[in-house]
């Protein structure tokens, strides 16, 4: 009652002041946000190519490193190492879902420069992750079924021929039946041929669908770092992206590795991880004078695409990385390799967490 009293007890002219003061004062905070002080051209610029460098010489570097197992025994994928490297890989990978990707999308779809009730009236940005994760699991297991069909039907009909063979040519039955073994072994697929070719076509869904999650969400933090004007925002942000492509490409190159991709597929997919957060960043130099970081289109296009990466980011890491290796039988029946593969789960998604206090 007392408040009401006061209002009414102020004057007409500084009643509406007041008023008016409102929306003024929610507007400078989305302007302070857009960072219109602290300008200092060259610096930035200089902040800019050094970033650009720096991520593409690590991205280059975390993902060729898993590859460089043929040459180097502690990094090929038959070693017991590489399930703490991919575990802890997994680890960086979970964490950019849940600490860097997801919150970013909080922010960009809740932010008070949107004044569309539409999007403050349903969580959005955990429904665009969840209908993110099950469309990976639907392509994950329909592409995973089709390559499957499509191989092994390739297979059936010269086991078929070998059969038919066996059966109607009188004289080499007993030939035949002697050679079963081998006619087995050159002609059509043996059950353990069957086992690793299944596995690889595996691999190599599972990279794909990692490297686009990764590639939407390197082009949204590359276009951002691009855009910004201010050295205080990208000083921090050129060390943490760094480590963080450096550790996320350690992850990809490990799923690649062991994918048995030919040497064209590898060295593309290698390029386009690697390029595609300084190309980000040059595109983001380039529109970064009518580029508006917390205009609504803008906020709304991050908010999406942060929320359709981190739902992508997170099932390929639980689900693809995780769930497969730590109930392969290899690490089921060997303790110390659980030990340390949990050790480095969590040392990776640590890492990872950690790095999100600058970036």
């Amino acid at each position: 009652m007392k408040k009401l009293t006061l209002i009414h007890t102020l004057p007409l002219p500084l009643l509406l002041l007041l008023l008016l003061f409102v929306p003024i004062s929610a507007s400078v905070d989305c302007e302070c946000n857009s960072e219109t002080l602290d300008h200092d051209k060259f610096k930035v610029l200089k902040f800019k190519l050094v970033a650009i460098s720096s991520i593409l010489m690590a991205s280059f570097l975390g993902v060729s490193l898993p590859m460089l197992g043929k040459k180097i025994p502690a990094l090929n994928t038959e070693n017991d190492i590489f399930f703490l490297i991919k575990a802890f890989a997994a680890g960086v990978i979970l964490a950019t879902g849940f600490i860097h990707v997801l919150p970013d999308a909080f922010e960009s779809l809740r932010s008070p420069c949107l004044s569309e009730t539409l999007w403050d009236s349903f969580p959005f940005t955990g429904f665009i992750a969840m209908l993110s994760a099950i469309g990976t699991m639907m392509i994950d297991t329909f592409a995973t079924s089709y390559y499957r069909r499509s191989h092994f039907t390739k297979a059936l009909p010269v086991k078929e021929d070998e059969e038919m063979n066996g059966v109607h040519q009188g004289h080499v039955h007993v030939h035949a039946h002697a050679t079963h073994g081998h006619a087995h072994g050159s002609g059509a697929i043996a059950p353990e041929d069957s086992i690793s070719s299944f596995e690889i076509v595996r691999n190599r869904v599972i990279s794909q669908v990692l490297e686009l999650g990764i590639l939407v969400h390197s082009v949204i933090i590359g276009i951002s770092l691009g855009a910004s004007q201010s050295p205080k925002t990208i000083k921090p942000l050129v060390a943490a992206l760094t480590f963080h492509q450096f550790f996320e490409g350690m992850g990809l190159g490990g799923c690649i590795t062991q994918a048995n991709f030919k040497s064209r597929a590898i060295a593309t997919m290698v390029l386009f991880f690697s390029l595609t957060t300084p190309i980000g960043i040059g595109v983001g130099m380039g529109i970064s004078n009518i580029y508006n970081e917390t205009s609504p289109s803008a906020l709304i296009v991050e908010g999406v695409f942060n929320s359709a990466s981190a739902g992508i980011l997170i099932y390929m890491a639980l689900v693809d990385l995780l769930a497969a290796d730590f109930m392969n039988p290899r690490m089921q029946s060997n303790l110390r390799i659980q030990l340390g593969a949990n050790v480095s789960l969590l040392l990776g998604s640590g890492c990872m967490s950690l790095l999100a206090k600058w970036a």
